[in-house]
């Protein structure tokens, strides 16, 4: 069965078209949709989970780069595809004039599949990739760098949890940087870059003079000694926007080391420090990064135990601060000790929402941003 939405679906907008698929595709199922692809162009065409086997996967992928059928495609979930499929993926990427973004996930990207597109990603059109969940861990990575070192077209990367680790895979990443200064997005979120992988992202970091606006390195197990090699790469930092390291271990004294650093940099417009073990001593260091900051618009430090200590030191930077516009607290204030302290928590975080109101309101957004938000809510990873 094929569906057609004329509506939102998973960030989709408005009067635009979907194709999703809902069972399992054999190679007959695929040359019926023929008549749907030769008549109608979709914007997106979901595969994900299909069970496209290897001649039924081939026909239909021939088929969508015939009609040019689609501007994003999602084939993840499909481990069933074999050489014939792969191949004709390959061929799709090196030769569609419409594919822009690609989701190729939840799938083993070892041996001739990571060959495959790594070959096709040398001439390809692609601005956006999601590979994630693809076991891309050693040789598979290597092979798929060796071809982004010279792509100029791809603007986005996104590569989590695929077991990433601090040696061999961080030093290609590292390369990656240093070669690539097209790319404008590299998610690593959800791997196990460590202390070590980090300090060679950081090198790589310091070679991208017109490149990489985004880093997202969520959940890498990242701690205090990995703060020191953000520190020595920070005040050359020129076009870097976004930087999360949220859900890593960097406790207040990571905050110490790079408070400094961060004061110098000169690009940084959104910091991401949920879940980091930061405490009302870390908080007063970010106060007074605040303080000198005429960049900074976002700051994330929901998930960490900032009590009033460091809201009130918070909240008086922000009468200096003119750029801050949103500050993510927890929902739920952490509980203190008596009625007062609470009552006090509760005036000092309004403070801070009506500030970084008026920051808005003064920077002339369009949208007044939300200053405290729920924990759950991720960092704007937009540039």
């Amino acid at each position: 069965m094929v569906t057609l939405f004329y509506s939102r679906l998973n960030g989709i907008q408005e009067n635009q078209f979907v194709v999703e698929v809902c069972e399992r595709l054999d190679h007959r199922s695929c040359e019926a949709l023929e008549a749907v692809l030769k008549w109608l162009h979709f914007d997106f065409i979901s595969l994900q989970a299909a069970q496209l086997e290897e001649n039924g996967a081939a026909s239909l992928l021939d088929m969508i780069l015939y009609y040019e059928s689609t501007t994003h495609l999602d084939i993840s979930d499909n481990s069933a595809m074999a050489t014939s499929g792969w191949r004709a993926l390959a061929h799709l990427i090196k030769q569609s004039v419409r594919l822009s973004r690609l989701d190729v996930c939840n799938v083993s990207l070892a041996e001739y599949p990571s060959q495959s597109l790594s070959k096709a990603l040398l001439t390809s059109r692609l601005t956006v990739l999601h590979l994630d969940k693809a076991k891309l861990s050693g040789l598979p990575l290597f092979t798929l760098v060796s071809a982004l070192k010279s792509n100029r077209n791809l603007k986005e990367l996104h590569l989590t949890h695929n077991q990433l680790n601090s040696f061999q895979d961080s030093m290609q990443l590292s390369d990656l940087l240093r070669y690539n200064n097209t790319l404008r997005t590299l998610e690593l979120s959800n791997n196990q870059i460590a202390d070590a992988g980090f300090e060679e992202l950081c090198e790589g970091l310091r070679w991208q003079g017109t490149g990489l606006k985004v880093l997202l390195i969520q959940n890498n197990k990242i701690t205090t000694k990995g703060m020191l090699h953000l520190a020595k790469a920070l005040p050359l930092l020129r076009v870097l926007q976004v930087l999360d390291l949220s859900e890593n271990l960097l406790e207040n004294e990571g905050v110490h080391i790079i408070r400094e650093p961060l004061m110098a940099n000169c690009s940084l417009l959104q910091l991401g420090l949920a879940n980091t073990s930061i405490t009302c001593e870390g908080a007063v260091a970010l106060a007074e990064v605040l303080a000198e900051s005429r960049l900074l618009q976002c700051l994330d430090v929901s998930q960490n135990e900032v009590r009033v200590g460091g809201l009130m030191a918070l909240c008086l930077a922000l009468r200096i601060n003119r750029s801050l516009v949103t500050l993510h607290l927890d929902q739920d204030p952490p509980l203190e000790q008596d009625q007062f302290m609470m009552e006090t928590q509760i005036s000092l975080r309004s403070q801070i929402g009506q500030r970084c109101l008026a920051n808005s309101r003064r920077s002339g957004f369009s949208t007044a941003s939300v200053a405290l938000t729920a924990a759950e809510d991720a960092l704007d990873s937009s540039p």
